[in-house]
Parts: structure tokens; sequence; C-alpha cells
């Protein structure tokens, strides 16, 4: 018998303040508790806007320290109510230096268990995407939790880009890794279905990434495009990519036996030749 995982994606638009942004991501871990859903990922910086777009200190005020912060001990209590792994995607501040920021992913069990957290590694900074006014480089590495539906990673937006830590969570023994977005039309769009079944095929693993939909325009005119998907390690899409331009959750069952299936008949990993790698490492 197959073991299935039940996962959901939210793609969804900026309300226009934090606290109805967080009851709108609660109502739809709710609606995929209704639906079966397992483990659920919120999208990147998920209860605020994408103030990326602009260099505004103002939007230092977002911070929040993780685990301590409130809306962590708030994302607890809703994996505990729903029984699902929920994956938090948040504007961190460093519990040990004021001031130092972290674009942040809290790991949260289906028991409510607070199991780590993912610190953006690549940080961009070009017009539209002033990350690095905001972010420090995460510093956590790579981590792969062990959950209730299994080991589970971490990538967050422009990370993707990078095949170097896609092929660091697998090493560390990732099933299942989960990318929260916020990227507006244009530039990348065309890469969104070619980078992340790239991962998925490449280390024998699921991929599950969301991206926000809207303008969100009392910051910029960008426009996110939405079209969240799960990937499966052969790199076909588990059902239908989301909608380009409107709000919606995504669950779809994840076969992961496929997983062994898929790395029995790829040996990419057997295959590796890091003795060759050295210059890969070089600045």
């Amino acid at each position: 018998m197959s073991r299935i995982v039940r996962g959901a994606l939210v793609q969804a638009s900026w309300t226009g303040d934090k606290e109805s942004m967080i009851q709108k991501h609660e109502q739809a871990a709710y609606d995929a508790a209704k639906q079966g859903a397992q483990v659920m990922l919120f999208q990147e910086l998920f209860y605020g806007p994408y103030f990326c777009q602009v260099q505004d200190p103002q939007y230092y005020s977002y911070t929040e320290l993780i685990p301590d912060g409130p809306t962590t001990k708030r994302m607890q209590d809703l994996a505990k109510q729903t029984g699902m792994v929920l994956i938090a995607p948040m504007y961190e501040e460093d519990e040990k230096a004021s001031g130092i920021y972290y674009n942040t992913a809290a790991v949260i069990d289906a028991d409510g268990k607070y199991l780590g957290k993912y610190r953006k590694t690549h940080i961009p900074h070009v017009k539209g995407f002033w990350e690095k006014f905001y972010f420090r480089p995460g510093n956590l590495g790579y981590p792969v939790f062990e959950t209730a539906v299994g080991k589970v990673g971490v990538y967050i937006c422009y990370d993707r880009h990078f095949p170097e830590g896609a092929r660091a969570l697998g090493l560390n023994g990732a099933e299942i890794v989960l990318i929260p977005s916020a990227t507006s039309r244009g530039l990348s769009e065309y890469l969104w279905r070619i980078e992340q079944p790239s991962h998925a095929v490449a280390n024998g693993y699921y991929v599950g990434t969301i991206n926000r939909v809207g303008i969100e325009s009392d910051i910029g005119d960008d426009d996110f495009y939405g079209q969240s998907y799960f990937v499966d390690p052969r790199g076909q899409f588990v059902g239908d990519v989301g909608s380009a331009h409107d709000e919606e959750l995504i669950v779809r069952d994840l076969d992961m036996d496929k997983i062994m299936e898929v790395r029995n008949t790829w040996q990419f990993y057997r295959d590796r030749r890091p003795d060759a790698y050295a210059d890969l490492t070089r600045p």
C-alpha cells in the first residue's frame, strides 16, 4: 500500500493589514484540514506585504522573534488544532542581536511542536527586490526536519535559482522541499516552471512551491503571478498548476513511494563526483 501524504499550498493576495492576513491564512488552514491535508505551506512573509519593492524602514516593524514571537505561538496552536505540519514564513528579528533581520520560515509539527527554522540564504538586491535593505543572508545551513509527514526541507524564493542548496537539502535527506515565494511578472516568470521541477528531478524529491497573487498597490505596482504547484520526483506536476491571477487553495496527494522508485531508477546520488567539484566552492 502506497504511503500518501496530502499537501496544501495557499496563494493569497495582501489584505492591507497584518491581523486580517493572518486570519486569512488561518481560515485556509482550516479549509485544508477539512480536505484531509497533513502538511501546509504559507507564502513568503505570509502575514505582510512584499515590502521589498521599496526601501523603507517602516517595514522593520513586521519583524518578530522566532519561536518566541506571537505569530509563531499562534501557528503552533493552529498546527495543533488542525493536526497539520505547518511551514510559516515570517520576518525574523535575531534573538541575540537587535536590528539584525532574516527572511525565515518556522517549521511546526502536527502536534504543535516547534521544530526549527530555515533562514533564506541567497538575498537579491535589484529593482523591485531590494532585499539586502531588509535581510541578512541566512546562517543556519540547509536543515531537514523530521515531521509527522516525513523529512521536510525549506528553500525561499530567490534561493530557487541556486541548485547548490537544493542539492544540499537532498543530501540532508529531504523528501519534500517547500519553497514559498513572492515573484512578480516579467523577468523570472518563464523560469518558474523550469527550475523547481529540475530540483525535484535532480534530487528525487517532491517540491511544493507558492507564489502570491495580485498587486499590492499601497507599496508598488508589481503584479504577482501565482501559479503555485506541487511537482513529483519525475518533474511532473501533481494536478493542475494554480491560477495566475486568483487566490487559491491547492490540495494534492503525494505518493511518497515514488521517491525511492525514482532514486532507484536514476542513481544521481550514487554517481556524484564530489572529489571533482572543488572548483565549485571557490569565490
